[in-house]
């Protein structure tokens, strides 16, 4: 049986999350670029890029940029954006990236981690990054942050989109946030269902990880306004470090 990460990136999640825009990319890019510190031609890897809105963004920055997901069909959709080639994309795991880089700077962002039920599976993705990342080399990974989807969680919300209602059922349970989501469509009545889920790792377990993996975090931020992280305001946990 599929993972829910291999049924859930496809076509309606593009539905889903067509929010998302290339604008607020760009003003996150300008954010990232501040903390990366990076020469310019910098070699960038936008780790699980989806749709290649950041990568994108870092291209248009002049970066020089590679993306990595697993989903082909966010990665087509990457392409079809990129209409200069400007982002190099590749089809690939977090867990065994089919790079070898060295890279400047890694970036994963918008919680693309804790997919998996293996604690040991996601750790393995920090040490890929030590791995591809050249010594001093900068990296970013922009979770969601526990305490604030504890507090301020939506149990469920509902929407309409190109002739499609979209019912989103949230909830924790063992140590995950969960969604339910349920696209129905409003002619046929046909439905599609799908679950994401995401361990809600803490601080600390990312801290630990990291160091298990030789990495070093320097800074952690609440949001990419750059406020300190918080634990009890921060919407967001933007860990950015290096590679000693």
């Amino acid at each position: 049986m599929a993972e829910w990460y291999e049924r859930s990136f496809g076509r309606d999640y593009l539905l889903v999350y067509k929010h998302r825009d290339f604008q607020g990319a760009t003003e996150e890019v300008h954010r990232m670029m501040d903390w990366l510190m990076l020469p310019s031609s910098a070699t960038v890897l936008d780790l699980c890029c989806g749709m290649g809105r950041h990568a994108l963004a870092l291209a248009d920055a002049g970066y020089q940029v590679t993306g990595i997901d697993l989903s082909e069909v966010l990665l087509h959709e990457a392409v079809e954006h990129d209409a200069e080639g400007k982002v190099t994309f590749i089809r690939g795991d977090m867990r065994e990236l089919p790079v070898d880089g060295p890279y400047d700077a890694v970036v994963n962002l918008f919680t693309s981690f804790g997919y998996f039920t293996d604690n040991d599976d996601n750790a393995r993705v920090f040490q890929q990054i030590f791995r591809v990342l050249k010594p001093q080399g900068r990296y970013i990974v922009d979770f969601l942050n526990p305490s604030y989807v504890k507090h301020h969680l939506v149990p469920q919300s509902k929407r309409e989109a190109e002739g499609t209602l979209i019912q989103e059922r949230r909830r924790i349970e063992a140590g995950f946030v969960k969604k339910d989501i349920t696209l129905t469509d409003m002619v046929t009545n046909d439905e599609r269902q799908y679950e994401e889920r995401v361990r809600l790792y803490e601080l600390p377990d990312f801290e630990a990880m990291m160091r298990e993996a030789g990495l070093q975090l320097d800074a952690v931020y609440g949001g990419y306004d750059g406020t300190p992280y918080a634990e009890q305001q921060a919407a967001r946990m933007i860990m950015v470090g290096h590679r000693p």
